[in-house]
């Protein structure tokens, strides 16, 4: 097996983990550096909106033009008062894109861009853009994405608990907003693949996110028949449990998305390709960060605050001070089983010894281990 499988197996065991949910005020504080830092980028740069959502034209030259892609943007701009977007495309041709523009100025700066390439007028291929069709479709965007968050908040309600709809929901939001405010820093343009990414990332971190609820809810039943482990503890057993898979999904699926990123739209100049794969790299990460030291942690905190968690909270650490007090071993918060489904609520915490071979309850009461004559 390799060092990663023996790591996830002994991860999912419970014989080693770090403790996420008792340090996640740092994971808190992170999230909320990351998130201001974004919403500061929104606020001062603003988003680089595409042609579909403000209307324009865009104009394809012939192939194998010898124009330089600065020269053409210089042109464009003089030929129509507005800014341009000049992509040099794999056959050599330009597609110049142009926002603001109505038919009548579109045939002029046609006439103007021919003649500055040194083109055919009738060979500039030029497609208009209403803005009232890109108000189509930014609304459509908006009311897509609202309905799938609802309809997220009431599936994870029904299958789970409402603390871990607003912890999925929360971290959702947190997701969205870093994607947003990276592409406000950076400056690429939003088109509508990047609102495709955008719910694309979406859908992977909810899914990372319910891994981790599935494994709280099934080891979390009848949490409150013992008092061995808080809920805390066993929430952060959860994370360790599919950490190893996390980061094997998340790496896997961040390969080809960074290929199309820094690969195709870096290196190989095919820059249509940065507007959804900027938003898929940058969600992807987010979300897997999101599910690990936002959602979970958070979810814990909410449960915490119920009257039954705090006394079962109580219990626990009552009973481990006894314990010390009596000078016996206080259970390990990870060991190989959360806790006994038997267990009844006044035992004693079990001395954690070999896999499969826990400590007698009865050793140290004043009779043998053994069996009775």
């Amino acid at each position: 097996m390799s060092k990663l499988g023996t790591l996830g197996a002994r991860l999912h065991h419970g014989e080693v983990g770090y403790d996420f949910v008792k340090n996640r005020k740092i994971w808190y504080g992170i999230s909320i550096l990351i998130t201001i830092t974004a919403i500061v980028g929104l606020a001062v740069r603003g988003l680089h909106m595409g042609i579909e959502f403000q209307g324009g034209a865009v104009f394809t030259t012939p192939k194998n033009m010898s124009a330089s892609v600065s020269q053409t943007e210089t042109w464009a701009e003089e030929a129509s008062g507005h800014d341009a977007i000049v992509q040099k495309l794999g056959d050599g041709s330009l597609r110049i894109q142009i926002a603001g523009t109505d038919t009548g100025q579109s045939d002029q700066i046609k006439e103007e861009l021919s003649k500055d390439l040194d083109v055919p007028a009738e060979k500039i291929n030029a497609d208009l853009v209403g803005p009232s069709w890109g108000d189509q479709i930014a609304n459509k965007a908006w009311q897509g994405l609202g309905i799938f968050m609802v309809l997220v908040v009431i599936y994870l309600a029904i299958a789970f608990e409402w603390r871990m709809a607003l912890a999925a929901f929360v971290a959702l939001i947190h997701d969205i907003t870093i994607t947003v405010g990276i592409y406000a820093l950076v400056g690429f343009e939003v088109t509508p693949g990047t609102v495709i990414g955008l719910l694309t990332i979406l859908g992977y971190s909810l899914y990372d996110t319910v891994v981790v609820f599935d494994s709280l809810k099934e080891q979390t039943r009848d949490i409150t028949k013992q008092t061995r482990w808080t809920y805390a503890e066993i929430a952060n057993r959860s994370i360790n449990s599919t950490l190893v898979r996390s980061i094997n999904t998340t790496v896997v699926a961040l390969l080809p998305v960074g290929g199309l990123l820094f690969i195709g739209g870096g290196v190989l100049g095919a820059g249509m390709l940065n507007d959804i794969s900027l938003s898929l790299f940058v969600g992807l990460a987010a979300g897997a960060y999101s599910s690990i030291f936002i959602a979970t942690p958070l979810v814990a905190d909410l449960k915490e605050a119920e009257p039954q968690m705090k006394a079962l909270k109580k219990r626990v650490l009552a009973k481990r001070a006894q314990a010390t007090a009596k000078g016996e071993q206080a259970p390990d918060a990870e060991a190989e089983t959360p806790y006994a489904d038997d267990e009844p609520d006044d035992a004693a915490p079990a001395v954690v010894g070999p896999r499969n071979q826990p400590a007698s309850r009865g050793r140290g009461r004043g009779r043998p281990s053994g069996k009775r004559r």
